[in-house]
């Protein structure tokens, strides 16, 4: 049995959830409310805000702090080669199979920060792949694309993103993807030379464009089971026949309206290819 205050707060969360949605076109309506719930509560804290109603005020009041806000609800926890088995499986399953077309598109939805964009970019690279393959880098947060597209990422994280490359399959020298400044690193923009980063809310916006490969990983876990099927739906209106689309190992079609059009590349790491 929830508490009063416990349940006040709920009621009030949902309704500046529908607020944000009017004034400013977000939908969180269809996200897990645990993880909405803690989220707005970490923010209160961080900003020192006593009530939901100050958030609100704030939020309505200022579109910068509004874009502070959505940093926080929204999920941007990533890294480079996350799941290196995932990327390896990549390499040798489903590459060898996209090679044989003459041109490949690519959507990376909920790219976040860019860390997975730019592990894509550096195998299709390693494969000869890379010239003839667009890239669509797509999220919801605006800010995380500006920082996606420029690939400049802490100089801290280089170990273990260096071991990820190596247990993807990597052919090189890591470093030689990137150069070295301050305590940070930047990859080279010949990388995302046939990248379009475009805005594009999952909860919401339609299919734009057909595509070969088609990697949401790690963000259908933050969206309720409604959400999650409108998002395959959109995948699968987005998916060319015989394509592919990788999700998180949290992550599946089981249950799905759509899970009879495709079948597992690679179970383990929730690769699967359109069967028609």
């Amino acid at each position: 049995m929830k508490l009063a205050n416990e349940a006040l707060f709920e009621q009030e969360v949902e309704a500046l959830i529908n607020e944000i949605h009017t004034h400013y076109g977000y939908d969180f309506r269809g996200y897990a409310r645990a993880s909405v719930y803690r989220r707005v509560k970490r923010f209160l804290s961080h900003k020192h805000l006593r009530s939901v109603e100050q958030l609100r005020e704030a939020i309505f009041a200022d579109s910068f702090f509004f874009e502070n806000f959505l940093q926080e609800i929204t999920v941007n926890v990533t890294e480079m080669f996350r799941d290196p088995s995932f990327f390896l499986s990549l390499r040798q399953n489903v590459l060898p199979i996209l090679s044989t077309y003459p041109f490949i598109k690519v959507w990376d939805a909920g790219c976040s920060t860019g860390e997975e964009l730019f592990s894509l970019a550096i195998l299709l690279k390693e494969e000869g792949l890379l010239d003839r393959t667009k890239i669509y880098a797509t999220d919801i947060n605006q800010k995380v694309l500006k920082q996606a597209k420029e690939g400049i990422f802490s100089a801290s994280n280089m170990p273990a993103y260096t071991s990820g490359y190596y247990a993807a399959g990597g052919k090189q020298e890591f470093s030689s993807y990137y150069s070295s400044n301050y305590g940070s690193v930047k990859f080279d923009s010949s990388l995302v030379k046939n990248v379009v980063v475009y805005p594009h809310n999952l909860a919401t916006d339609s299919s734009f464009n057909e595509f070969h490969l088609i990697l949401c990983r790690n963000v259908l876990i933050y969206f309720n089971r409604e959400l999650q099927e409108r998002v395959f739906k959109l995948f699968d209106e987005s998916m060319v026949s015989l394509g592919y689309l990788g999700l998180g190992k949290k992550e599946t079609l089981a249950m799905s309206q759509i899970s009879s059009n495709y079948n597992f590349v690679d179970k383990n790491n929730r690769i699967y290819r359109k069967s028609n």
